[in-house]
This record gives structure tokens, sequence and C-alpha cells, in this order.
């Protein structure tokens, strides 16, 4: 054990700056305890027990430091070594200290339970599957039901004027949406508020929400040419 300087006990003082001194260097040791048991166990926040002949020793940290050491004799009080509180009472921290080093022991052995146990662990893992095929079919969808949704944007902004507007059809009983502003389509969103955006600004819908939707898109393009066609008719019947 560390030999720490004479106190007179009469003295309150000195028993208080003596008890401090040994808090002191007991949290400055512990620390190091704690710091360790948060490597060990790879967290922002964990604790550790470990017991000895006398009782046992729960050593709490966060972010690596240490939180609390606390000593619990099993026979008697517990009392908190380092907390965050007040210092231990001197007495108790005299009981606490006297197992002290057992305490240390016990931590040396828990980290040797855990030393070797990853050495048979292979590193020899399996190829990663590559997603360029069916990213490049997604985007090659994608990209062709862009061009035609800027070409449909484009003829809108001519006819409607503005700067943005919304065309919107039903196909099979689902609503489509598509919103074009004055640089073509912003966005193609199928089943209405809360649908799926099949076109956006965002990221892109899954393969499956493609393979589902976009067969049924050529429907909504015909359905935009409905609309043209009794634009056309309508106007034919203008007489000036």
């Amino acid at each position: 054990m560390t030999e720490w300087p004479p106190a007179d006990p009469a003295d309150a003082s000195a028993v208080a700056d003596h008890r401090d001194e040994l808090v002191a260097a007991v949290r400055d040791h512990a620390g190091q305890i704690a710091y360790q048991l948060a490597r060990l166990q790879g967290g922002d926040y964990g604790s550790a027990t470990i017991e000895t002949d006398r009782g046992e020793w729960t050593v709490k940290y966060e972010g690596g430091d240490l939180e609390y050491l606390r000593y619990d004799p099993g026979r008697g009080d517990e009392v908190y070594v380092i907390s965050t509180k007040q210092p231990p009472e001197p007495g108790a921290l005299a009981d606490a200290l006297r197992d002290y080093d057992a305490f240390v022991a016990g931590f040396d052995d828990f980290v040797a339970t855990h030393e070797g146990v990853l050495d048979d662990v292979s590193t020899e893992f399996p190829e990663v599957a590559t997603t360029d095929g069916v990213v490049a079919e997604r985007d090659r969808v994608l990209d062709r039901v862009r061009e035609v949704c800027d070409r449909i944007a484009g003829q809108l902004h001519r006819y409607e004027g503005g700067d943005y507007g919304t065309f919107t059809e039903r196909v099979d009983g689902t609503r489509w949406e598509l919103k074009w502003d004055r640089d073509g389509a912003s966005y193609l969103r199928v089943g209405g508020t809360g649908g799926l955006y099949l076109l956006s600004q965002y990221e892109p819908p899954s393969a499956a929400d493609i393979r589902e939707y976009a067969p049924l898109f050529p429907a909504f393009v015909e359905a935009y040419n409905d609309y043209v066609d009794a634009l056309e008719s309508d106007l034919e019947t203008v007489e000036l």
C-alpha cells in the first residue's frame, strides 16, 4: 500500500485534509482503471463490479472518465470512495482502502479473462456484392421517366403559362400527380399525399417500387395525351 503522510486524529482540519489527499490519490489511480474499462467495453458509459474476499467494488465511468467508485463490504454500509457528491467519512474510507489493493488485483484478473478471446476470430470475410447493375438499371428507367416528364412539363408550361403548376390524372383508380416548373418536372407522385415519389429532388425510390410503378407510367402518359387531345377538340369549336 502507498504510505500516506501522518495526521493528528484530534485535529479535524488535519483529518479532513488527509482524507482529501487520499481521495485525490484514489481518484487519480481509479481514473486510470475507469479509462481502461471504457476502452475494454467500448462505450461512452458503463460499469463493472469486482469481487474481493472482503466485499465488492463497483467502478462506473462516463465518457471515459471515472464517475464513481463504490465499495460494499458485505456487512455494513457501502461507501462511495469517489463520487460527484460529498467525500466519504474518514473511518469508512479507511476501511475501504484496506481492500483497495485487492480491488486492483481483481480488476487485473478481470482484464486477463478477456485476453485471447479474439485470437481465433477470422477476418476473412465474404466478398461484398456490388449494386452497380441494379443502380444502372434504376437510373436507366428513371432517366427515361424524367425525360418524358420534362417534355410534358415543357408543354404544360407553354399552354398554362406561369412559373409552376401540377397535372393530375387517375390511372386504374390511382392518382398520379406531376408537378412542374420552368425548368421541367419537379416530382412525379403516385398515390396522392403520402404516396410514392417516382421522381423527386431527393432519393430515388426502391427497385421494387420502380418495378411496380414504371410499367404503369405509359398509361399516365396516355392520359396526358388524351387531356391534350380534349383541349384541341375544345379549341376547334371556337369561332371568331
